[in-house]
Order: C-alpha cells, then structure tokens, then sequence
C-alpha cells in the first residue's frame, strides 16, 4: 500500500495522475469519477487552502504582505503567480507553506474514500517527486505540446510567452512519459478518452482487487 503522510499505509489502492498544463487532467479525472471512482484532486485541496479563510491565508499574508491578498481576502493568484515567475525563491517559499498540507490533506481524502481504488490527481507529481511513495501506479495524460499551449492560450487567456514561461517550470514531456506506467493520449475529441479510460478503469480494478486480497 502507498504510504501516507505519518509514515503509515493509506488503506486504499491509488493511481495517480498527473499530466502537464493544459493536457486534460480534469476531463479524464471526470471519466473516471463517472465510473464511479473518487477522485482527491491536489488543484482543488490548494484552492481550498487559499481561498477566503484557508487554512495557509495567515501563513501566506505573514509571507508576502498584503499585496498578494485580494479584497475578499483570498489569495490574489495572479499577483502570486506573478511574483513566483519572477522570483524563485518566492516560489520555493510558497510551496512550503502549501505543500505539507496539501499531502497531509489529500492522505485523509484517499485513506476516507470509499472506491474500488482512488484517483489522486497531481499536476506536478513528476515535479514534486514526493507522491511517488503515495501511488501504486502513475498514469500520464499526454498531448503535443503545441495542443498545450493553444488548450491554456483559448482557457486561461494568457499570451503564448506566458504559458511557455508556465510549461518552463514543469518536466519535460519525455520526462513526465519516462514516469508513466499508463498513458492516455489527448490529442483528439474527447470521445476518443472514453475507450482508453474504460480500458484503463478495468485494469485498475483489477489490480486494486489483487493487491486487497494479499493484504486481507
């Protein structure tokens, strides 16, 4: 079993999945989530912890000041992420503040999940490395990434300097496939997931079947 954050086993079998910007992530989480499989995504636990009264707001106004703060009293993601590019040290100091809570949060969620197997989503799984111990198995989505960059360019409305500068701070394609025991590729309609997700999901609960009979 993948070990958690006190050093123990989450009781439940655990793909995670990860993929870099703009490669659909969320749309094949989705497909997985309608089978019936709980998704714990590590995007939605860091907007949780930095929106209005999170639980990392006071160590992130101690940090940065005020000027990362938005008038509701979230985090201003763009005068963050802004200050990140320009500064990697102001990065490296966020993460500390997010990054122990965002495991210990999204160890609950995966050992509380009542599934066949868990879906923990985690876009800089190849970046971070310290999920690796946290998953049985590591399933990529992949695309080109000329795909990438016109998917975040139409989403997000960011220049095409700006999410070149966002893809610069994540692994390289290769090296993210390099990691992969299973990859989807998105590169098309997304009819197209369906089939590589079912198989996928079929696999998984297989394996998850398997691994909980040795261990019952």
């Amino acid at each position: 079993m993948p070990a958690g954050a006190d050093g123990g086993a989450v009781s439940v079998w655990v793909v995670g999945l990860t993929g870099g910007i703009g490669s659909g992530k969320s749309t094949v989480a989705d497909l997985f989530a309608a089978r019936g499989i709980a998704v714990v995504d590590t995007d939605v636990i860091a907007r949780e912890l930095t929106a209005v009264g999170g639980a990392a707001m006071p160590d992130i106004e101690a940090a940065f000041g005020a000027g990362v703060i938005a008038p509701d009293g979230s985090m201003d993601r763009a005068a963050m992420r802004q200050r990140a590019f320009a500064d990697t040290t102001v990065r490296q100091r966020l993460e500390a503040i997010l990054h122990p809570r965002i495991r210990r949060e999204a160890d609950r969620r995966c050992g509380e999940a009542v599934s066949p197997y868990v879906l923990l989503a985690v876009p800089l799984l190849a970046e971070t490395g310290s999920y690796r111990d946290r998953v049985a198995r590591i399933l990529v989505v992949d695309c080109p990434e000329s795909t990438q960059l016109a998917r975040v360019m139409a989403r997000n409305g960011l220049s095409v300097d700006s999410v070149r500068a966002i893809m610069a701070t994540q692994v390289s394609r290769a090296d993210r496939l390099a990691l992969a025991d299973d990859v989807v590729t998105n590169d098309g309609a997304r009819e197209s997931l369906v089939p590589q997700v079912e198989t996928l999901h079929r696999r998984y609960l297989q394996l998850a079947g398997s691994e909980n009979r040795r261990n019952g």
